[in-house]
């Protein structure tokens, strides 16, 4: 039985028309997924890393841990090619936002975080309620922020709030980092 010789641009034809159909329509999101997720590949130590900074666990006097929120959350996330490493805390004030703003502010600086440029330079009148700070490492900058949770937040993160949220204001204390080790700054 003979060849044929044109089966082969035919597969190949087929291939490209399945490959860019699959790109138009999302149906290619294993591979773009797989692809992602290599940027996640042996980060475990940095993400350890992350989880062992004191001041996740440090709050202000009254603060509670809210239902669904009780453990560290830490991993590895990609996203349109870059992948970060994180290490979360959520918490619930019943005070002022500004109590919880100074409470960070003087714990950071004095674990060594230096202030975002521009949250240091504005006065306390338009100074934004999140905080952003940067401790640099000698694989890069690792990022500290403190910003209060909107109902929106936990919409796109499928979260329930408990009912502590209802006695107070809900925060996250979150680190993260770079997963590759390059620099990054709070975004001023």
């Amino acid at each position: 039985m003979a060849l044929r010789t044109g089966t082969g641009r035919c597969a190949a034809l087929l291939l490209t028309v399945a490959l860019a159909t699959g790109a138009l329509t999302g149906c290619d999101s294993l591979l773009l997924d797989a692809a992602l997720d290599r940027g996640c590949e042996n980060t475990e130590s940095r993400v350890k890393e992350l989880e062992s900074y004191d001041i996740l666990d440090s709050r202000p006097e009254g603060t509670v841990v809210p239902q669904g929120f009780e453990d560290l959350e830490s991993g590895c996330w990609a996203d349109s090619g870059d992948a970060s490493v994180y290490a979360d805390r959520t918490y619930v004030f019943p005070g002022e936002k500004a109590e919880v703003i100074q409470y960070y502010r003087a714990a950071a600086e004095r674990d060594g975080w230096e202030l975002s440029q521009t949250l240091a330079k504005s006065s306390k009148a338009e100074r934004p309620a999140d905080l952003c700070f940067t401790l640099d490492k000698g694989d890069g900058t690792t990022m500290l922020d403190v910003y209060f949770l909107t109902e929106e937040i936990l919409d796109a993160e499928e979260r329930k709030p408990g009912p502590e949220f209802n006695s107070g204001s809900g925060y996250r204390v979150s680190i993260t980092s770079p997963a590759d080790g390059s620099t990054t700054r709070c975004s001023d």
